[in-house]
């Protein structure tokens, strides 16, 4: 059995293009679910009473059920409600909303990590809640959390290949294209699984970067 890998690479930049495509949905995804994530983290921390059963019962449901199976229902059972989304809306929406729940329950142990007595200083200073989160609890999250983080980031880059179920040319949908084309499938996902590392690798060192500048002591304004 001989290896051709060359009719692959004369398709560098089509598959370069799903790579980019699969980091988009990545990093959009990762953006929205840590705000939501950060929201209901909140909420279930130091939130009023009559809000956290809702967020109990979204962070329940949605570790709960496959996000595949969420994702299905956006893109195939909306419509029968009058609801059309594109594919690509429908696969970020989807895991967006899963992530959010994951990335809830990564942030609330961080937020359980503050020690006590840092809290304490910050209210005896006057700190606000804003100020608490901001200077306090936040940089400790980065800290501690990162590498929970970075691998949340690493199965939801990893995981955006559902896409191409739905139609998204991202890089596995784009390296099916490739295998039917050119009839070489080892060396099609041989090169797709090399660019999938190179991905993490490179999203893996910008969040360490990211969290390293935002973990830091910031001074009050």
């Amino acid at each position: 059995m001989t290896l051709q890998f060359e009719p692959i690479l004369e398709q560098w930049p089509y598959l370069l293009g799903g790579a980019w495509l699969s980091l988009q949905i990545a990093v959009l995804a990762f953006a929205g679910g840590t705000l939501i994530g950060l929201i209901c983290a909140s909420i279930l921390n130091d939130g009023p009473r009559f809000l956290r059963r809702p967020v109990t019962a979204y962070v329940t449901f949605a570790t709960n059920t496959p996000q595949l199976v969420q994702i299905f229902f956006l893109f195939f059972g909306l419509p029968e409600m009058g609801i059309v989304w594109s594919p690509f809306t429908a696969v970020l929406v989807g895991a967006t909303f899963n992530a959010g729940a994951y990335l809830c329950e990564i942030l609330r142990a961080g937020f359980a990590s503050v020690r006590h007595t840092e809290l304490e200083a910050a209210l005896v200073l006057g700190f606000s809640r804003t100020q608490r989160l901001r200077y306090v609890i936040f940089p400790h999250v980065i800290k501690t959390m990162l590498p929970s983080l970075a691998n949340q980031f690493i199965v939801m880059t990893l995981g955006t290949s559902m896409a191409s179920i739905f139609g998204v040319e991202e890089l596995t949908g784009r390296t099916l294209n490739v295998a039917a084309q050119t009839y070489l499938s080892i060396e099609a996902f041989s090169v797709a699984a090399i660019l999938y590392v190179l991905i993490t690798l490179a999203a893996t060192g910008a969040l360490t970067l990211f969290g390293r500048f935002a973990g830091r002591a910031h001074e009050l304004p």
